[in-house]
């Protein structure tokens, strides 16, 4: 049982739209976690709407699609990762713009789907995008700083701002924070957006496509300082679920600001009767 200073541990409240992060939420690895295939018998039983948001940006929509629909739950359109919330933003507001992913394949993808064009040329590069990248080296990096200082025409974005990605046989491998930090360190420069939770674009575009209010809503986590965070800036009730990264004692030690709306042991907890 909770801590009394901490948020309660079920709802009696049923929402008008459900928003799940991934890993650490919905599964670690290939295992999908406790309460989980009940919670969405329950959502799906009832009519309720729902979408995933994730900051991992390392699988195309596709994929995490195919995915969850390989573990039991229906995912089709219904999928918003911190790589199309970046697409999404380059084709509104910098048309035209010539990137440096430093990212993995799937990235890449995305971005050339949504027609944006890609080079590896410092002369060329208007926006250097930190993301996640278990293939970082020295050559991305070098690339990165002539574009940004040496050209002086570059600035950085990042997908996601992750320490760590979870995984399910140790605490997780290095994230999107690694590369901001590389380059923010040898460029002297500051990463000037975020496009991944705590910012609320993903929960929105989310929304829109559910055709739901935020506001009436909640987003469902494993992180405060994404998941919660974002559920705060956009507005809506966060539910942070204590099977990945933040812990009760985190939550104990938070600002009241700061703190999710409800904390759950397991997400089937969310079920109201």
């Amino acid at each position: 049982m909770p801590h009394k200073n901490c948020p309660p541990d079920s709802t009696s409240r049923t929402y008008e739209a459900y928003f799940f992060d991934l890993d650490g939420t919905i599964y670690l690895g290939d295992r999908l976690l406790p309460g989980v295939l009940a919670l969405f018998k329950w959502l799906v039983d009832n009519d309720l709407p729902y979408a995933f948001v994730t900051n991992n940006p390392s699988k195309t929509v596709a994929d995490y699609e195919t995915r969850l629909e390989s573990m039991g739950l229906a995912a089709k359109g219904r999928v918003i990762t911190s790589g199309t919330a970046t697409a999404a933003w380059l084709n509104t507001h910098k048309k035209g713009a010539v990137v440096y992913p430093i990212a993995e394949p799937p990235l890449f993808e995305t971005l050339r789907d949504a027609g944006i064009e890609i080079s590896e040329d410092p002369a060329k590069i208007d926006i250097v995008i930190a993301s996640f990248d278990r293939t970082f080296d020295y050559a991305k990096l070098d690339i990165a700083f002539r574009a940004i200082v040496e050209e002086g025409r570059a600035i950085l974005v990042a997908t996601n701002p992750d320490r760590y990605c979870p995984m399910s046989d140790r605490l997780g491998v290095p994230d999107a924070a690694a590369i901001i930090g590389a380059v923010e360190g040898c460029c002297n420069v500051k990463c000037t957006r975020v496009f991944g939770k705590p910012s609320p674009a993903l929960v929105e575009i989310a929304a829109e496509i559910l055709g739901v209010k935020v506001a009436n809503s909640v987003m469902v986590g494993d992180r405060l300082y994404t998941d919660i965070a974002m559920a705060i800036n956009a507005g809506m009730d966060g539910a942070l679920v204590l099977t990945g990264d933040s812990t009760l004692q985190e939550v104990l030690e938070c600002a009241d600001d700061d703190r999710p709306h409800l904390c759950l042991e397991r997400i089937d907890q969310l079920i109201t009767q």
